[in-house]
């Protein structure tokens, strides 16, 4: 397995932010990608991600094979919720592990929920997602979406060995298409993928990330 940067490293941080101004859409809007209810709220904020975001991830499913569709379950969070759910798992993470240091907690933290100083889902440049059949059935992926390093004993990330072979077909399936249209992946979360953010700048080589958080509306 390559070595792999998380969301916590320096250097990701350290990348500008030139937000490029592009709106956040409703992508329920598209009767072609599939929305999954688990992570609907009363806004119907998860529903949304920059117009960029969108167009390249109509693109990827276009590239699937027919009877596969991709099935969307959150873009945008606004940045209250992303740090509330990274406070939540790392305060979990000091309870189960009490004599790590802060930076550890931090570090750790982050390989699941990233920080929200820096999260591309607060920027509507993330999204969360997996395949499904044409009736609707989740493919074997080899975890559930929003499976942590602890509960699956690592399998979430994205090449790990403890997975069986249709999992491991599947994954490259949805790497393959998402990879063509522009995205990247987040390596500790096979499901997290994005475009434009700063995890994206430095994936690419871009000088800067073209989408900075914001608030929906």
């Amino acid at each position: 397995m390559n070595e792999i940067v998380l969301m916590s490293d320096p250097k990701i941080a350290a990348i500008p932010v030139a937000d490029c101004g592009e709106p956040l859409v409703d992508v329920r809007l598209h009767e072609s990608l599939a929305v999954d209810p688990r992570k609907a709220d009363r806004t119907g904020a998860f529903a949304h991600l920059r117009e960029g975001v969108l167009i390249r991830l109509l693109k990827a499913q276009k590239l699937l094979p027919d009877g596969i569709r991709l099935l969307f379950v959150e873009g945008y969070r606004p940045p209250a919720l992303q740090r509330h759910y990274f406070e939540r798992y790392a305060g979990n993470l000091r309870a189960d592990n009490p004599h790590w240091s802060p930076t550890r907690i931090h570090h750790a933290a982050s390989r699941y929920v990233s920080p929200p100083e820096i999260a591309p889902h607060s920027a509507g440049a993330a999204v969360d997602l997996t395949l499904v059949s044409a009736d609707g059935q989740e493919l074997d992926m080899g975890t559930p979406v929003n499976a942590n390093p602890e509960e699956s004993d690592g399998a979430c990330y994205t090449d790990a060995e403890n997975i069986g072979s249709a999992a491991r077909a599947n994954r490259r399936l949805l790497s393959d298409a998402l990879t063509t249209a522009g995205l990247v992946n987040y390596p500790t979360e096979w499901w997290h993928w994005s475009y434009g953010d700063r995890y994206w700048a430095l994936s690419s080589g871009a000088d800067s990330a073209m989408y900075g958080a914001r608030e929906l509306g």
